[in-house]
């Protein structure tokens, strides 16, 4: 009988090379909330072993309609902590550091981008996407960007492409402009063609950020988005 393992499904599709690759690598995953949490979910399933979590907000009870890690019992403990327990309970022989920080320039300093195999770009702010992808690119280190995933409803509009190919998306057109002036070239980004909806609910219902009423969101939305990215990190490490 052959012997299994968790990932011995994973390894009947990708092959055991893959599979010794994706044990080798570490990841850096900034941002873990409604997108980012999920690509955490699905990396570490997927027998990637070596993670950096990076984030410093606490799970909110506006969390708990879209984000993994939300939860009651979660409620007020730091995201990246609740996202390292959840992926030692799924392999407990998983490397997991946590940054209880948000990326921002005066913070980049933190990471050394060299050290990476890949990154994610799951954050909010685009002051942080672009130092984000300015990094990677001085490190030679693959990114992928998630761009807007609030006031949306259709997972089947995403698609994965140069920043310079997107459209409709408010969030990827600020990027692409930013990213011209820089001169920034082959960034890849998961992205929705969908047009934002319009919020029907009250502003003093939503959660805040930065006194700005915060983007409406669905469970199904980020979710996709997560896993799409996920799919991508795991492709491109496993083909390079």
């Amino acid at each position: 009988m052959v012997n299994q393992n968790q990932f011995s499904r994973t390894e009947n599709l990708l092959g055991l090379a893959a599979m010794e690759r994706l044990k080798s690598v570490r990841v850096a995953i900034f941002g873990i909330g409604g997108v980012g949490g999920y690509v955490a979910e699905a990396l570490v399933r997927s027998g990637v072993f070596h993670l950096d979590l990076i984030d410093n907000d606490e799970v909110a009870l506006t969390n708990l309609n879209r984000q993994i890690i939300a939860t009651h019992s979660t409620l007020g403990m730091l995201k990246v902590d609740v996202m390292k327990n959840r992926i030692m309970d799924i392999n407990p022989d998983a490397d997991v550091r946590t940054f209880k920080c948000f990326y921002l320039p005066e913070t980049s300093r933190m990471f050394d981008f060299l050290q990476y195999d890949y990154v994610v770009d799951a954050v909010d702010t685009v002051t942080a996407k672009i130092q984000l992808i300015l990094q990677a690119k001085q490190a030679g280190t693959p990114i992928i960007c998630s761009m807007g995933t609030g006031n949306k409803l259709d997972p089947m509009s995403f698609e994965v492409v140069d920043i310079s190919k997107t459209s409709v998306c408010p969030l990827a057109r600020i990027m692409r402009q930013e990213c011209k002036k820089r001169g920034i070239k082959d960034v890849k980004v998961v992205y929705s063609k969908e047009k934002p909806v319009v919020p029907k609910g009250d502003v003093s219902c939503r959660e805040m950020k930065g006194g700005s009423p915060a983007p409406a969101s669905c469970a199904f939305v980020p979710s996709v988005a997560g896993l799409i990215i996920a799919s991508e990190v795991i492709k491109d490490l496993t083909t390079a």
